[in-house]
Parts: structure tokens; C-alpha cells; sequence
């Protein structure tokens, strides 16, 4: 077991390792969508690359997440295979979003053995995501 400074040491070593090795600008809240975010996350158990709409304006969240639906195949097909969608998604907090993920099981921020291959999926899902996004943006913004 790790103390709560020592897991919050790990974890901030992880992001500026990531940050050096994978120097790039994200998209991440720049999408120009109020509460639609693309969102790394790296826990003791897994790591996920989400798109978030979090909205508080349940019209405006169904609104996007059907949109995006709508796209299913397409992003399946021709960027993530293994997308998960869940229109209704509970985060630890207890808030509701929807939420479209990748998940990469058997990693751990905790074990830096884990490190690389993970840093190589939140790296290159990301990058399929945003191609999407990017492909498909002026039909989701409208």
C-alpha cells in the first residue's frame, strides 16, 4: 500500500513523464462545446480515455451524445474498435454525464512497469479520438 503523498507523488511523476514523452497539444477541453471534454485518467486499476459530456442541461447532453451515437459505426469502424458508450454514466462524485470511453485494463498508476504501455495507449487512443472528432466537428457542434 502506498501513503495518500506517496500515491500523489506517483501520480504526478506519471503525468510529467507522459507530458515529456508524448509532448503534444490536446484537444481535451478546447472543443468549443460548453461541459464536452476529452479527458485522460489513470487509476490504480485501469486507464481510460473518455469524451465527457457533462452538460447539467439534460436536453443539450442527449442532444450530443445522440449526435455522436449517430456515429457509431463510423468511429468503430474506422478508428476505436472497442468504444464503450454509456448515455448514462455515474462518476465517483455521484454526478451524471455520458460518457464514450476506451478502458485498458491490468495497468496500474501505482506499478511503474505499467508505465509504458500505458502511456502508448492514452497516446495513441487519444489521437484516433481526436481524429474523429476533428473529422466529424462542424456535425457534432450543430
Amino acid at each position: 500500500m502506498f501513503s495518500r503523498e506517496e500515491s500523489k507523488a506517483l501520480r504526478k511523476e506519471f503525468w510529467i513523464s507522459f507530458g515529456k514523452s508524448f509532448p503534444r497539444k490536446w484537444v481535451l477541453y478546447n472543443t468549443k462545446i460548453k461541459d464536452f471534454s476529452f479527458k485522460f485518467d489513470f487509476t490504480t486499476k485501469k486507464a481510460l480515455v473518455t469524451l465527457d459530456i457533462e452538460d447539467s442541461n439534460l436536453e443539450n447532453r442527449i442532444k450530443y451524445y445522440e449526435k455522436l451515437e449517430s456515429l457509431k459505426a463510423v468511429l468503430k469502424e474506422n478508428y476505436l474498435p472497442n468504444i464503450i458508450y454509456e448515455d448514462i454514466y455515474f462518476l465517483e462524485n455521484g454526478k451524471e454525464i455520458s460518457r464514450i470511453y476506451i478502458e485498458k485494463d491490468g495497468v496500474s498508476i501505482h506499478n511503474k512497469n505499467t508505465w509504458q504501455e500505458t502511456m502508448v495507449f492514452l497516446n495513441d487512443t487519444m489521437i484516433k479520438f481526436e481524429e474523429f472528432y476533428y473529422e466529424f466537428e462542424d456535425f457534432i457542434k450543430a
